[in-house]
């Protein structure tokens, strides 16, 4: 560990017995358990909230959770000698979710259930009295999904325009031209189909009742612990459509199963055996799950990047996102009876 880190944990009325270096971080082996010390993902403003959140999860039946430590000076972060920004988190011995394994991805599935049972901000603001500080901001909001789709299909289209003017071009751009039509009218389909149904109502209602949620839920932040599943890395939290979480972590794991029938049913099942799903929440998965947003994030990827290389692994992302579509859309129709 360098001197300036060594230094950010002088900050903390912790006894540190030792530290392993892992990407990114530090586990620091402490008399209060493991921690983990990385560079703040969050800004001064928005820790208090973090901190309230994952502190309300904790009272209220649910441990384990990376909630920040407090330095000697009662902040959330700490900065070093050459100005960076540290957290110290609570951390827990385990492995990541094996998306391999079938039994531990259900696992998953109930846990992301119960978590949004308790995610709830007026629930949290109910209890404020039992912390130190007055919070006085509240959550990022999540954007209208509308507004995202629309985003994307004009930023397809820039990509294009691009790549069509662009006099030398490689094997990522005639793949991309060639299958461009054949996704943005998928695109736009599916744009079209989220205007006539429900999602509107939905998405005023989780906002109005203020639902949390992660914002980053894959099987990374997913820990297998001793003392039970452990969730992690929240500081994409907001106030949004809370199955936003479950469509990203079912896409996840079907992108890594070639979109098996019977797993995605299961995972669908494990997470309502918790928190059962009204229709307007399952067809806001399945819209999401349509959108080409493999084949859009690429092409975003790309435009945005040093063009005059373009590593092979990104020709290889966009062919994938290319030859799965269709194993999706069979996906789909099968599980949610959904057809454009």
């Amino acid at each position: 560990m360098r001197d300036y880190e060594l230094e950010v944990l002088e900050q903390y009325d912790i006894e540190v017995k030792g530290t392993r270096k892992i990407r990114g971080a530090f586990f620091c082996d402490t008399k209060e358990g493991t921690m983990l010390l990385k560079e703040a993902d969050v800004s001064d403003r928005r820790a208090p909230l973090l901190y309230l959140v994952l502190k309300n999860l904790e009272d209220d039946g649910y441990p384990n959770v990376d909630t920040p430590i407090r330095n000697r000076e009662g902040n959330l972060t700490s900065v070093s000698k050459d100005g960076t920004r540290y957290m110290l988190k609570k951390w827990f011995s385990g492995r990541e979710c094996d998306v391999k394994r079938e039994f531990e991805i259900l696992q998953a599935s109930r846990n992301l259930a119960q978590l949004h049972q308790k995610m709830q901000w007026h629930e949290i603001c109910g209890k404020r009295d039992n912390f130190e500080e007055e919070i006085v901001i509240r959550p990022p909001t999540g954007r209208h999904l509308r507004d995202e789709f629309l985003r994307h299909n004009r930023e397809l289209k820039k990509v294009r325009t691009f790549i069509r003017n662009k006099v030398s071009k490689g094997a990522f751009e005639f793949l991309f031209l060639e299958y461009f039509e054949n996704m943005y009218t998928l695109a736009e389909q599916v744009t079209k189909r989220l205007e006539a149904s429900q999602y509107d109502s939905l998405y005023q209602e989780s906002i109005e009742n203020q639902r949390m949620i992660h914002g980053d839920y894959n099987y990374h932040n997913v820990l297998f612990t001793q003392g039970g599943i452990a969730s992690t890395n929240f500081e994409h939290f907001r106030v949004d459509v809370q199955v936003q979480d479950l469509y990203y972590f079912l896409r996840k794991v079907m992108e890594k199963h070639q979109w098996e029938e019977n797993l995605g049913l299961s995972m669908l099942d494990a997470y309502q055996g918790v928190r059962p799903l009204d229709s307007r929440e399952l067809e806001y998965i399945a819209l999401c799950l349509a959108y080409p947003e493999k084949f859009w994030k690429t092409a975003n990827t790309y435009y945005h990047s040093n063009k005059a290389w373009i590593p092979e692994k990104n020709v290889e992302k966009l062919q994938t996102a290319i030859t799965q579509t269709e194993e999706k859309l069979r996906f789909l129709e099968n599980i949610f009876t959904f057809n454009l």
